[in-house]
């Protein structure tokens, strides 16, 4: 029996810089409704859970969560680790892809590609180890069985916080597999544009997204093309806007 595959978004609304962004409108639609679109839409995905906190101010992530068509799973607003890989284990996950409420690129290639590896055998994969990807596309997925080992051997506060940091401070102990994005796609990065900024982390990342989104025609899944976003964002000067934004986050917020 093929191994199950859950894909599970971190989401909340007390983000530091840009509260409230996942329930943000983008070409008439929230944030968040367009990253669960997105991981439905790949292939090897079979579930998709928003793990959310229980504070109050969360209700929302998990009302619009469902209405996209995702499970939620709700749990300490601090230990986000925790939260994640509770909600992997509630959803029976053999394989977790993990991605975050703030970006609304997410490709469902590049998800395809993660869960792939692992069920192929490698513990950890993602485009986090070899960085070839533009900001607001990170995509990793591990096995349960090594999520299981990081989850009980992660007593750091900076581990608990940012999920996968054991799997990247540790690498000598998991079978890591990096995919680079001529792994996944069979046209060049324009001008190799590894800086192009399409995460959610500030008004000018917003800014860049929304004129995104307005500009470039979803496909018939109602899923806007990796492709056509950078060449478009490229095309018009959008990369400008916020080219100043600084990546505090180690490896995705929420």
């Amino acid at each position: 029996m093929s191994e199950r595959v859950v894909a599970v978004v971190q989401a909340r609304m007390g983000s530091t810089r840009l509260p409230g962004k996942v329930m943000l409108p983008l070409a008439g639609e929230h944030v968040l409704t367009h990253d669960v679109r997105r991981l439905r839409a790949a292939e090897a995905v079979d579930e998709v859970v928003v793990a959310t906190s229980t504070a109050g101010r969360d209700d929302i992530v998990a009302r619009y969560a469902e209405r996209a068509g995702a499970a939620v799973h709700r749990g300490p607003e601090d230990d986000v680790l925790g939260r994640m890989h509770a909600a992997a284990r509630d959803a029976d996950a053999d394989v977790v892809v993990r991605a975050t409420g703030d970006d609304p690129l997410v490709a469902p290639a590049v998800v395809n590609a993660c869960a792939e590896a692992v069920r192929a055998g490698a513990d950890y994969a993602g485009n986090t180890i070899d960085r070839t990807f533009p900001q607001g596309l990170v995509v990793e997925a591990m096995s349960m069985a090594s999520f299981d080992r990081v989850e009980a051997a992660s007593d750091e506060p900076h581990q608990r916080e940012h999920v996968t940091q054991y799997y990247l401070e540790h690498p000598d102990a998991f079978e890591r597999e990096p995919v680079r994005w001529d792994d996944v796609y069979d046209w060049p990065l324009p001008c190799d544009r590894r800086d192009v900024r399409l995460a959610l982390d500030e008004p000018d990342d917003y800014e860049l997204l929304s004129a995104v989104y307005g500009g470039v025609e979803p496909d018939d899944r109602g899923i806007l093309p990796v492709r056509d976003a950078i060449t478009y964002a490229l095309a018009e000067g959008l990369t400008e806007w916020n080219r100043h934004v600084g990546q505090t986050k180690v490896q995705g917020d929420e």
